[in-house]
């Protein structure tokens, strides 16, 4: 199994275009950039993944994740396949039913009941796929993105990772998806992925896939600290940090006991230098553990 190492980047310039070219220096798989387009200082998730890309040689771009109300998708696929031309596969496609509906209302996006929006995001699955795999032109009836005759373009690296929590959102990632991304930084202590890894692993069965077809990889937020802590999580059972030896730890067991596949480091501590030692610290001692 191959287990991800990637990095959240902050929203602001200079510093995601810093952390982009030490990760990618670093060594890890992927950058990850939120796509929050309300706010006037918010940059456009998938303008900034591209010029990270234009900016980078071997790491992955990840929009964590894409808000697909305000971006159809017939479109998203054909900004999916670009990106992923442009820089050798280097895309991983991101994707949630969309958070927020009065401020996606707000930009002119649809306003959509919890179920229009869940059968919106499947659908949009399968249309992406069809629409980035080779073969003849696309047409679908929809209802959510009714296309005719559009041929595809290729991208046979694409990976769909999914931001969902609800039991029908849960449901579509087990049928269409190659990964999923817990919700609120819930990993694989906690009772949210307790309850909803079960029903994408079923959902995965009854489309005649296997479970392991679908890979968690989490959103890791914590403090790397210069001392081990005496205590590593919170009363309610949450990850804190701790020094790099007790992150080791931590990581290690979560792929050997727990089958995490992945983890996206977001800093939490008031230590400039955490994305640096998460990179070349951690991440390296988390592999060879593995290996």
């Amino acid at each position: 199994m191959t287990v991800r190492f990637g990095i959240g980047a902050p929203s602001a310039l200079p510093a995601l275009l810093r952390t982009a070219e030490q990760a990618d220096r670093d060594g890890l798989d992927h950058l990850s950039i939120a796509d929050h387009p309300y706010g006037a200082r918010a940059l456009d998730a998938y303008a900034a993944i591209g010029w990270v890309l234009a900016r980078t040689e071997r790491i992955s771009g990840l929009v964590n994740v894409t808000n697909l109300p305000l971006r159809p998708a017939p479109i998203l696929a054909r900004t999916a396949s670009t990106l992923a031309a442009l820089s050798g596969d280097r895309l991983v496609l991101g994707l949630g039913a969309g958070g927020a509906p009065d401020l996606i209302t707000a930009m002119g996006g649809r306003q959509q009941t919890p179920r229009e929006a869940v059968d919106a995001f499947e659908e949009a699955m399968v249309l992406i796929r069809s629409l980035t795999t080779a073969g003849p032109a696309v047409t679908s009836a929809g209802p959510h993105y009714p296309v005719t005759g559009i041929p595809p373009v290729a991208a046979p690296g694409l990976q769909i990772w999914t931001g969902s929590n609800g039991p029908r959102s849960l449901a579509a990632t087990g049928r269409r998806a190659d990964g999923w991304i817990p919700g609120h930084a819930a990993d694989w202590l906690s009772s949210a992925y307790r309850q909803a890894r079960p029903i994408v692993d079923a959902a995965a069965l009854e489309a005649g896939r296997k479970p392991s077809d679908v890979a968690t990889i989490y959103n890791f937020p914590g403090a790397i600290t210069d001392h081990p802590l005496d205590r590593t999580r919170d009363d309610e059972g949450r990850w804190i940090g701790g020094s790099a030896g007790q992150w080791v730890e931590e990581l290690t067991g979560a792929v050997l006991e727990h089958g995490a596949a992945g983890f996206t480091y977001f800093p939490r501590g008031s230590n400039a230098d955490e994305p640096v030692r998460w990179a070349q610290e951690i991440v390296p001692a988390v592999r060879a553990a593995i290996s």
